[in-house]
């Protein structure tokens, strides 16, 4: 939680040392000045959870579930990146500055395509991001194929590298597996 209001211009500098020398566009620096307010229940709220997972159907359904277990928790505030106004022409930035500002960042996955494949690079590169990232991995060991709303490959439904993901977050004690909507609220409760 912040003390402190955080100002625009203090969004834009931070803003800017993500664009490596480039500068914010004039539409880039409207949509800072327009989330400041957006933005307040992030900063002043003692447990934040930034939700990131596939935005697909049936998937986005399950993110909204763990959102709003989250948010039944007193003193917290859940959200999903779509949640922030869209008019972000830069996502990238976007992220990184919610995630920035972010207590817990919540990865939600259930597969290797789409979602947030990039975002999980970033918890491994940013250490900052990765000591405050859990991740609910979706497994498929007891599910029948009929069972399986998403299309995945149930054989391989992940990449060696976000296998690889899995292990560290696991080894940190901040990978919960999940197969239904019920393990996933198990998954959302366990959460600090």
């Amino acid at each position: 939680m912040t003390e402190e209001p955080v100002t625009v211009d203090e969004l834009a500098d931070k803003a800017e040392s993500y664009l490596h020398e480039s500068s914010l566009t004039p539409e880039e620096y409207e949509a800072l000045k327009h989330s400041v307010a957006e933005l307040s229940p992030l900063l002043t709220t003692d447990r934040t959870y930034f939700v990131l997972g596939s935005y697909g159907r049936p998937e986005i359904h399950r993110l909204q579930l763990v959102k709003d277990r989250l948010n039944r928790r007193a003193d917290s505030y859940a959200f999903l990146m779509v949640d922030i106004r869209s008019e972000w022409t830069n996502t990238y930035l976007k992220f990184r500055l919610l995630a920035d500002y972010a207590v817990f960042i919540v990865g939600v996955t259930e597969h290797d395509g789409g979602g947030f494949l990039v975002e999980q690079g970033y918890f491994t590169a940013i250490e900052e991001y990765f000591e405050k990232t859990h991740v609910f991995k979706r497994t498929y060991e007891n599910l029948a194929p009929a069972d399986v709303d998403t299309g995945v490959d149930l054989e391989n439904p992940y990449s060696g590298m976000q296998t690889a993901i899995f292990d560290m977050l696991s080894d940190a004690d901040r990978l919960c597996d999940w197969e239904t909507e019920t393990e996933l609220h198990e998954c959302a409760n366990s959460l600090p």
